[in-house]
Order: structure tokens, then sequence, then C-alpha cells
């Protein structure tokens, strides 16, 4: 029978999250490292995530979190484990130590598929059964014949009823059989529904089951594949969580304090900070930042890990143009809308982390999330996949995107004409005659947002003004630039420009810098820019 003394009481330590002997002590970096017994134990730097372990513990059973990948996910399930196991000695001088009951220690039950071939129709159960069957022998059990969800079932009775303490079951990347296989629906489809089977076991099992924690990239959440779990928590959006993976400010001037010497701090936020779900915190990507003190340079680090060629692809297929990203809208509801046969490009962008929450607003009681890039690395990057995809590659795309920073830099604005008119005219016929896309109009304001983006500007679109919204903004050290594009029939007369003045689009800049009006037409039939007016504010 199960001990009396099942359940682990939590008082949270105050005394600090990061208590190392000598705050600038140089560590060393836990470089692709997702194992928390081995960062504790050989020095490594620590961001302490134990105090959101306690409060999980304490107030409820089941959660569900989910977060972008290379996100510190699989180091939190880590954690967790030796935890919920009892490992005293690798929390000590954490948040959680003085207020864990480590006499306590649960069996685990432990899924981890971040890696397996799951493309294939068997793949995922293969690597179910190879899972339970490692799990039985670390347990020193006799293994069970049987399909996979009834020998976890069995899994969790045993360890149950041999330790006397209720289980603890943890899935790290739950969905990745499913997000693999998406190219072949129907094999996505057939690997959600044996995991909809397999993690249905953890309601059967409630009764032996002391805490669940299940992670990934997305909620698939029109699949049922939680229905069973009617009691899931899920913390994605809850702000008490907004920072239980990903490192904060103030982690990097604590924690990483050794390593902020020859670096900008301003340049390390702007190129990595800005990741937010509805905390009062933005967070960076670990996986940037421990790249940037490893390497000692700026760069696409996290993105560069994976090009998202289907995400580009998708946008291209829907013709999203890349400045409406900016300023999406959506619910909570929305922001989970993930399924093998169909997902919302909010949905998409969010959950990937290619967007993250900007603002909110609320709607009738409920609350409506702004959408924006996350910060510099991913504008950027993003951009220039884009561009890649609206365009054939001439060969100059890194050297036009070198020159355009620094003409608009320099603000010759005459210069950033003749570079884009030299490259409309680049563009072969062939290749607008077999894509439509350059037929609509956003496509064109679209080339020209991406090139300033992938040049690395600070770019701002659809500024709203008291009499409408702006095209896009460029802000310089010391100057503005104001765009407005149209579509136009015939020879450029200075439509755009004439809107700007007539909306007063320059009054939000005035006094703040020396700003400069530019109006940009377009000719399908010419397929370039037939006007380029420029006026000082």
């Amino acid at each position: 029978m199960p001990s009396q003394q099942e359940t682990s009481t939590v008082v949270l330590d105050r005394s600090g999250p990061n208590s190392y002997p000598d705050a600038m002590e140089r560590r060393r970096l836990p470089v692709g490292i997702q194992t928390f017994r081995e960062i504790r134990e050989e020095g490594h730097y620590y961001v302490d995530k134990t105090g959101h372990a306690a409060r999980m513990a304490r107030q409820g059973k089941y959660y569900f979190l989910s977060r972008p990948r290379r996100f510190g996910k699989s180091l939190l399930v880590d954690t967790l484990k030796e935890l919920f196991e009892g490992n005293e000695k690798l929390f000590r001088g954490l948040a959680i130590h003085r207020g864990w009951d480590w006499s306590v220690r649960h069996p685990v039950a432990w899924f981890r598929f971040g890696s397996g071939e799951y493309g294939n129709p068997d793949g995922v159960r293969e690597d179910a059964e190879l899972q339970l069957a490692a799990m039985e022998r670390r347990a020193r059990l006799k293994p069970v014949r049987a399909g996979p969800s009834l020998r976890f079932r069995e899994l969790i009775e045993r360890l149950h009823e041999r330790a006397g303490q209720r289980v603890v079951v943890l899935v790290d990347e739950y969905d990745k059989p499913i997000l693999d296989a998406l190219p072949q629906p129907k094999v996505a489809r057939a690997n959600r529904d044996f995991l909809r089977s397999l993690y249905g076991v953890i309601k059967d099992c409630d009764a032996g089951i002391r805490f669940g924690f299940l992670t990934g990239v997305s909620k698939f959440s029109k699949t049922g594949l939680f229905s069973g779990l009617n009691n899931l928590n899920d913390i994605t959006l809850d702000p008490r969580y907004g920072t239980i993976c990903g490192y904060t400010d103030d982690d990097l001037d604590t924690v990483f304090a050794p390593e902020l010497g020859g670096l900008d701090r301003d340049e390390v936020r702007r190129w990595y900070n800005g990741y937010s779900w509805r905390g009062t915190e933005k967070v960076y990507n670990p996986f940037d930042i421990l790249q940037l003190f490893d390497k000692r340079e700026f760069g696409a680090h996290w993105f560069g890990t994976g090009a998202p060629a289907y995400l580009v692809d998708l946008l291209s297929r829907r013709r999203i143009a890349s400045p409406t990203l900016e300023g999406m809208v959506a619910d909570a509801d929305l922001l989970s809308a993930f399924d093998v046969d169909g997902m919302s490009t909010e949905a998409l962008m969010f959950q990937s982390g290619y967007l993250t929450i900007s603002g909110e607003d609320h709607l009738g009681g409920e609350p409506v999330y702004r959408l924006d890039y996350p910060n510099h690395e991913v504008r950027f990057s993003l951009n220039r996949s884009l561009l890649q995809m609206m365009v054939p590659d001439t060969g100059r795309g890194s050297a036009d995107r070198t020159r355009l920073n620094a003409l608009t830099l320099a603000d010759d604005l005459e210069g950033v004409r003749r570079l884009f008119e030299a490259f409309f005219a680049g563009i072969p016929y062939e290749w607008y005659r077999r894509n439509d896309i350059a037929h609509y109009e956003g496509y064109w304001a679209a080339l020209m947002y991406s090139h300033f983006a992938a040049a690395g500007l600070d770019v701002r679109v659809e500024e709203m003004t008291s009499r409408g919204r702006l095209d896009m903004a460029v802000v310089c050290p010391g100057h503005v630039h104001l765009y407005e594009f149209k579509m136009v029939d015939r020879e450029s007369e200075g439509h755009a420009l004439a809107q700007m003045r007539e909306r007063g689009y320059a009054d939000k800049f005035r006094g703040v810098a020396p700003t400069r009006l530019v109006g940009v037409e377009f000719s399908r039939e010419r397929r370039n820019i037939v006007g380029f007016t420029v006026e000082d504010a």
C-alpha cells in the first residue's frame, strides 16, 4: 500500500535563486547540455528555475507547457526528474532546497521524444516501446509483453506498488512525432492517434500518479490529444510562469555577469531579448545567449539551427505579406489552434517562436494579444529567408543588403532609389510569368520592407498617426525616413507623397529627428519603380 507520507510539502526558499559563493566567479557555459545533474556537478552556470517547480508541485498535479525549440524545456523536465527522485545534493543553494521534503522519493516514468524516426508509420510505436523497455530495466522490473499503452499502465501500477509512493510522469517534446510527420498527413494523423492512446493512460492511472508534466512546441488543441486529461493545467500563457524557460535581463546581469565584459549590453538586448508569455519580464532564448558568450559575436544563432523552409513556404502559399506579420492579433484560443489538418498562421508563428506577445487588449472581458517579432535576430533572419522565397537568387543579395544599410544610414535616398530600380530590373521576366504572387500589390511593398529588415535596419510598419497608418518608417540614428507605397497604372504623379502630406504622417516625428517623406509607386506593366519622390518634412 502507498505510504501515508506521499505529498512533498513545498515552502519557497526566499534567500535568492542564484546563491553562488562568488557572484563574479567565471563558470563553464552549459552549451548543448540538457542534463541538470551534469550542470550542477561540473560547475556550469545555472539559472535557478526551481521556484517555478515548487509552485507547480504545491498548487496542482498535471501541467502542460508550450515553448519554442531550444528554449530550455528539456532541462526543466530533467530538473523535475531529479527533484522528485529526491537527489537533494544537486539542489543545495537553490530556491527550493530548504522547503522540499527530501525524505520522500517518487519513482519517475519519463518519455523523451526529442529524437526518433517519426516519418515512417511504425516509428513512434517502436520508439515508445524502446523507452518503456529502458524504464523497466532501470527499475529492475520484468518486461511486460503487451502493446505500449497497456505496458505503460502496468509500469505505473508496478512502480507505485513497489515504491510505496505515487509516480511522477514526465513527457518531453510530446508533439515531435506529429510535427516531424506533418509533410505526410496520413502518418501524422496515425502518430497523433497513437499518442492520444498512450497519454490517455495518465488519466486511467490517476490514483497512482503524484505529478504530471508535458511539454512541447505546439498545442494540438483540436485533436482531443489531451481529452482524457480534463484537469490538465496549461501554463503556457500564465503570467506566473512567464520566465519558467529563458533568461531574464536580471539573470544576465547577475548569473552571467562575468561573461558580459567586452559586449555592448544594449546590443545584446536588441539582438536577443523580447520573448513574452504575458509575464512582467521579457526573456532571452538561452541557446542564443550561450552561443553569444561562447563565440563572442552577434549572429542568428538560434534561427540558423532550424531553417524554417516549411514556414516560409506556408507564408508564401497563403500570400501573407511580411509587413503584416507585425501587428497580428489573436486570442488565446487562436494561439493554441494547431492541428494536423489545419493551423492558423498566428498559432504557427507564435508557437514556433517567430512572433511573440507585444501587447494585450480586452474584448468583451477576454484578452486579445498583439503579436510582433521578438527581437532583431528573428526580424532580419526571417525577412532574409522570405526574400529568398519572393525573388530569384540574383547572386547579389548580401551585397545589396549591405549597400542598402550604408545608403540608408548615410541618408542617401537617391542611392536607395537606384539600388531598388537595379534590383527590380534584374529579376528575369520568366520568373514573373511563373509566379502570380508578383501581380499582387502587397508583394512590392513586402519586397521593400523585407530588404530593409534583412539589412538590419530599424523598420516599423503601419505606424499609427491621428489620421491613418503609415506604410513604413525606417528609424536611423540622426534621421527618419517615412515610406508610403502605391501601385499605379501609369507613370507616377506623386500620389503617394501627396497622401503623406495630406494625412500629416510626419507630425508624429517632428522634433524627434530630421524626417524625410518618401513616396514610392510601382507599375505592374513595367515591373519596376515608376515614382520615387522625396520631400523634407
